[in-house]
């Protein structure tokens, strides 16, 4: 039976990940930041050593590691966290790497690409152009890419990294520094106006289509590969706003219109044919669909949290 690790493992991908994984009848372990009452669960930073050290004194088959601070305006406004978390989190990950000699699977970014215009996207772009990722979380995620190559080629280190484009769906609780999906659908349902960027596109995944091609990897494991793993259903921002509105019922006039800024990127357009050979990806929830679970999800997650006991402190004496 393969042991596996998974950092991140309360996360929006993480927790999907970790069931699905479990399904299959692998023993998977998981770490983050919290703390929790599993068995299998460890509370670690990625970002100190001592701690990583220690989860990884287990022998492992393979490590998953989606531990991260994402966002473009979260690398902006929290850089530091970014670089510590993203950079030197997966140094760490990749001393142990060497020590312990399991086989990585490392979550990269779309946005490694930066703007290219609206062209297929395929991963051997990065070795034929250079790449100028636009705000410092894309930044820190081409890093993670140059250390893990750097790694491969000092130390014969087996990694293969996912580029993963705009994954949305149930589990993505919000805060305002989430996608697009998580926070348009948010203000809707709360009455609260959003921007809508234009002349900016995205390609949408449902995380139900993410989730079993991640697995995958695992079963198909090539080291010094590279995965786009990315939806097909390509639409603009305006696009999304009229589907989330049309699902929540919530007054159009809370769409409000902004022209795009520096550094947002008008469009990412994956080539996910790698994937789909190797990986089985076969990405097939449309975004009309995949909205309205969502929008479902967050409905039931505000009436669990209205219904939830309030704890009462005893008055300070």
């Amino acid at each position: 039976m393969k042991r596996i690790l998974v950092t991140g493992s309360r996360g929006t991908l993480g927790r999907p990940l970790v069931a699905e994984l479990r399904h299959r009848g692998y023993l998977v372990r998981g770490i983050d930041l919290f703390h929790g009452d599993d068995g299998d669960y460890r509370r670690a930073d990625v970002g100190s050593f001592r701690q990583v050290e220690r989860v990884l004194a287990d022998d492992y088959d393979y490590v998953y590691h989606l531990a991260a601070e994402s966002g473009r305006s979260n690398g902006e406004g929290h850089y530091e966290e970014v670089w510590r978390t993203n950079v030197v989190g997966t140094r760490n990950i990749l001393e142990m790497q060497v020590r312990r000699g399991f086989g990585l699977i490392m979550a990269s970014s779309s946005e490694v690409y930066g703007d290219r215009g609206d062209i297929a996207l395929d991963e051997g772009l990065t070795d034929r152009a250079p790449v100028f990722p636009p705000d410092d979380h894309a930044v820190s995620k081409w890093v993670n890419e140059l250390q893990a190559m750097n790694f491969t080629k000092r130390f014969g280190s087996a990694v293969v990294r996912v580029r993963l484009f705009d994954c949305y769906g149930p589990g993505e609780t919000y805060h305002p520094r989430r996608g697009p999906v998580c926070v348009f659908c948010h203000h809707a349902l709360t009455g609260r106006p959003f921007d809508v960027h234009r002349d900016c596109h995205r390609t949408f995944m449902y995380v139900d289509d993410l989730i079993p091609s991640l697995a995958n990897v695992v079963e198909n494991f090539k080291p010094g590969q590279v995965y786009n793993l990315g939806g097909r259903d390509h639409r603009s921002l305006e696009e999304l706003a009229a589907i989330v509105l049309a699902a929540t019922g919530a007054d159009p006039a809370l769409a409000i219109p902004r022209e795009r800024l520096f550094p947002i990127v008008p469009g990412a357009r994956p080539d996910i044919t790698r994937a789909a050979r190797d990986l089985g990806h076969d990405p097939r929830v449309r975004l009309e669909e995949g909205v309205q679970r969502t929008v479902d999800w967050l409905r039931c997650e505000r009436r669990s949290c209205r219904e939830r006991p309030v704890e009462r402190r005893h008055p300070r004496l």
